[in-house]
């Protein structure tokens, strides 16, 4: 579904993405890893098109993306959910799943606020509050249901489990298995390994810009020195 090949991005002069190539497929999660400054949210917005490659190739459902406006993305089926949630304080939680609302996309169920009630029961007991009025976490789960909103067929989850209390974490892993039966593309960002083994097929180790270790989950957390090496603190 998603293929990225010797992608390269800078800030400037700092050259953050040096060559990262992966491949991910219809239906499964994929764990971006790594340290602070790895480089993995600047994969995410490359994707997007919030950060302009200055080479590579980024490839959906065989389109070429790289060069696009990021709405233009969006309309071709990658919903992006940020680390930083973004959702509007002043609207209710109704009103923000009303603004991420996207036409029916053929192929895939659509998605409703009924649908996003069911995946976080929470957000259904707050329709008419304020998304300034809720904790982080609840935040987290209308980000996401916005997004959803726009009926994607891949969604790039950027540090969802950041902050959230325990109980919360694992709502939200429960809430991503929930997609991924139901046939969602997850591509995720995490620095929590825990959480990213509970949720993911294959992980992608990063440090530096570029991609040091790729292999299925499993794989990961049998190899004790590849987690000392590009992921302990």
């Amino acid at each position: 579904m998603l293929d990225v090949t010797n992608l390269h991005a800078h800030y400037g002069r700092a050259h953050i993405l040096q060559g990262v190539t992966l491949a991910l497929r219809e239906g499964e999660v994929l764990a971006l890893l790594g340290r602070n400054g790895a480089g993995k949210s600047t994969t995410m917005k490359s994707v997007m098109g919030l950060v302009r490659p200055t080479s590579g190739t980024v490839r959906f459902c065989g389109d070429q993306l790289a060069g696009r406006e990021p709405f233009e993305i969006a309309r071709r089926g990658i919903g992006y959910v940020p680390e930083e949630r973004r959702i509007f304080t002043e609207l209710t939680v109704m009103e923000n799943l009303e603004v991420g609302r996207r036409p029916p996309r053929q192929g895939i169920q659509p998605w409703t606020p009924e649908r996003v009630f069911t995946l976080f029961p929470s957000l259904g007991a707050m329709r008419g509050r304020a998304g300034g009025r809720m904790s982080g976490g609840e935040q987290q789960m209308l980000t996401i249901g916005r997004t959803l909103m726009g009926n994607p067929l891949l969604i790039l989850l950027d540090e969802p489990s950041e902050g959230l209390a325990p109980v919360l974490l694992e709502r939200m892993a429960e809430a991503i298995l929930a997609l991924k039966r139901e046939g969602m593309t997850v591509l995720l960002s995490e620095q929590n390994l825990h959480f990213a083994r509970l949720v993911s097929d294959r992980a992608c180790v990063l440090e530096k810009g570029a991609i040091r270790w790729e292999g299925s989950m499993a794989s990961l957390m049998t190899d004790e020195a590849v987690r000392a090496q590009y992921l302990t603190v």
